[in-house]
């Protein structure tokens, strides 16, 4: 009897496994699609189809270095072309020092670097401080746009509290710091490997920026 009682839980806790399981990867795949939606969505905020003629979702590599994008994170580049010549590129890539975590990015520079826009795919940073970023939440992100390296120049890639260019929020310095850093990092990698950029062979990406936390 103790044998068959003992046998049925243990069933049981099989059985329960297997579905927690079950439902976990239901919700992963949930999340991961809803936020490749929002991925889609907000590249063609950043750079509006009318500017390039191929297939920007396909025409991506997937690069490391980890001098520019820190702790190991994979980045994908989904490269823009009009009549086979490279138009911008837009990189997915994360900010590894928010507040609460990493925040997962979008940043489109066109040929010559200078930035098309920023959006913020996800983020866990505090709502109504740090969520200031989310271009639904405030125009903050949309200061990016037609900046550069050279403009506005190394002193200017800091929020203000540092001296330069970018507003930090009230009770929220972090988060828009580790933003600016990260968009100015993937300029900085831009600069230096552009020709690499559009001339490495299409991959198929992995998701993973968007996977990891």
């Amino acid at each position: 009897m103790v044998f068959k009682s003992a046998a049925a839980l243990g069933l049981v806790a099989v059985l329960g496994t297997a579905l927690l399981a079950a439902v976990h990867q239901l919700t992963a795949e949930r999340i991961e699609a809803q936020e490749r939606r929002v991925v889609e969505r907000q590249l063609g905020q950043i750079l509006p189809a009318s500017e390039y003629d191929n297939d920007l979702l396909h025409d991506t590599i997937e690069l490391q270095d980890e001098a520019y994008f820190p702790r190991g994170q994979v980045v994908t580049a989904y490269r823009a072309r009009r009549d086979a010549r490279p138009v911008a590129v837009i990189f997915r890539f994360k900010a590894v020092d928010g507040y609460s975590g990493n925040i997962h990015l979008l940043a489109g520079t066109r040929y010559d670097g200078t930035l098309a826009g920023v959006r913020v795919v996800s983020h866990r940073e505090t709502p109504g401080l740090g969520d200031a970023i989310e271009v639904e939440k405030s125009d903050w992100v949309l200061g990016f746009n037609g900046t550069s390296l050279r403009d506005p120049g190394p002193g200017g890639w800091a929020v203000k509290r540092d001296g330069g260019q970018f507003d930090q929020f009230t009770g929220a310095t972090i988060t828009p710091r580790a933003v600016v850093d990260a968009v100015r990092s993937a300029l900085e990698y831009y600069r230096l490997n552009r020709e690499r950029v559009f001339q490495q062979a299409a991959t198929t990406p992995t998701d993973d920026t968007v996977r990891e936390p």
